[in-house]
């Protein structure tokens, strides 16, 4: 979806901003900026949670997620336990209807608590699917895993529970004048495991094929009304949206701003065709997609509910491991949904991986260089936590 410095150039807002002189530039530009609030749990748990489980579970809510949706809750049991359950209040039912993103998503939650944990002398042992797997294809109130904490002086923290606040989903559009080494591309890859294979290529035609596939995938998101609906009701526009429901996409900055102000950048206006920002969603799709400068893929052995929760454990690792390269890296989820209008392509996706069943393709990413973003919104723990 587009980012704020397309919006910024793409729409045009910047004449009217600047025809209110240098006072209006400087006014205009305080405004949009990113909530305190939004990403205040980014700083740690602070001092005021003194129960192991929940601040392990404030920095576990860093983790990545679909569409940055966070669907996760927590029960807690006794004094040392908790069952992590999925939110079914949130979930992608258009994009993801059998929930196989959500529960990566769970599994990306589950391995950030659990370095945490460790780097505060906890060991956080887990059984995962407790009561038996989701089926196919729904999911529901069974819990995702079951979690008992345990002390542990001998516990080191892992090497890469270091970068945990400065890990990104960089969704800006990548240096093409800079490619990604072989050498960090191999210590990536080298964070897969559990019988799972991570595969990288920046083979050049490949590259292209993946570039131009992945480009068809995210103008088929945009262009089915249905899927596009579902990022629409997860866009927030400025900063009161942002600090009222700090989750999903977040459209910021002083430009976007001024024009949800003048009702130059509206919802509505971002699906419909032939608007301006309409197009700024296309254009953006083709910076994110043709500046690729390698790709991955997360291959597990099958495509049970057990792999999809591990893929996404795997994949905190590997999104880390990118994050200590000093490698962006941003997933590219689209082709690998499972809705009907997404089956051909996916289909000539997997013949370019040369994968097939049983196993499957987990997760898509792209490499790259470019701005490092700042940290994306995130709910308070408190949040997640139910009676």
């Amino acid at each position: 979806m587009p980012t704020r410095r397309q919006f910024i150039r793409v729409i045009g807002i910047g004449g009217a901003v600047a025809a209110l002189g240098a006072g209006g530039l400087s006014w205009a530009g305080s405004r949009g900026e990113m909530p305190a609030s939004a990403i205040a749990p980014w700083q740690g748990p602070g001092n005021s949670l003194t129960d192991p489980r929940l601040r392990a579970a404030a920095v576990a809510m860093l983790a990545p997620s679909p569409h940055n949706i966070q669907p996760w809750m927590i029960r807690l049991v006794g004094d040392d336990s908790l069952t992590l359950h999925v939110d079914l209040s949130r979930l992608l039912p258009e994009t993801d209807p059998p929930g196989r993103q959500i529960l990566i998503g769970q599994g990306t939650f589950l391995e950030l608590f659990r370095l945490a944990a460790a780097s505060e002398g906890w060991r956080a042992e887990l059984v995962l699917l407790p009561e038996g797997p989701f089926p196919d294809d729904r999911l529901d109130e069974r819990p995702v895993a079951a979690v008992r904490m345990m002390r542990d002086e001998s516990l080191r923290p892992d090497p890469l529970f270091a970068y945990h606040r400065n890990r990104r989903s960089n969704k800006e559009p990548f240096d093409t004048e800079r490619p990604v080494s072989d050498v960090d591309l191999t210590s990536i890859a080298a964070n897969a495991d559990n019988g799972m294979r991570f595969v990288t290529t920046q083979d050049p035609a490949q590259r292209q094929t993946l570039r131009d596939l992945a480009e068809k995938a995210l103008i088929l998101e945009v262009e089915t009304p249905r899927t596009m609906q579902e990022s629409i009701d997860l866009m927030r526009i400025g900063p009161s949206e942002v600090a009222a429901n700090p989750d999903g996409i977040d459209l910021l900055g002083p430009m976007i701003w001024w024009g949800s102000k003048l009702g130059m950048v509206s919802k509505e206006d971002i699906q419909t065709p032939g608007t301006q920002s309409y197009q700024v969603g296309i254009d953006m799709v083709k910076g994110q997609t043709q500046t690729a400068m390698a790709f991955g893929w997360l291959v597990t052995p099958d495509n049970s509910r057990l792999s999809q929760l591990t893929a996404g454990m795997t994949y905190l690792h590997l999104n880390l491991a990118a994050t200590r390269a000093g490698v962006a890296m941003h997933p590219m989820s689209q082709l690998l949904q499972e809705y009907p209008e997404m089956t051909e392509m996916q289909q000539t996706l997997l013949a370019e991986l040369d994968v097939a069943a049983p196993a499957h393709v987990q997760m898509l990413v792209r490499f790259g260089h470019g701005v490092n973003p700042g940290p994306s919104p995130r709910r308070q723990v408190r949040d997640i936590v139910r009676g």
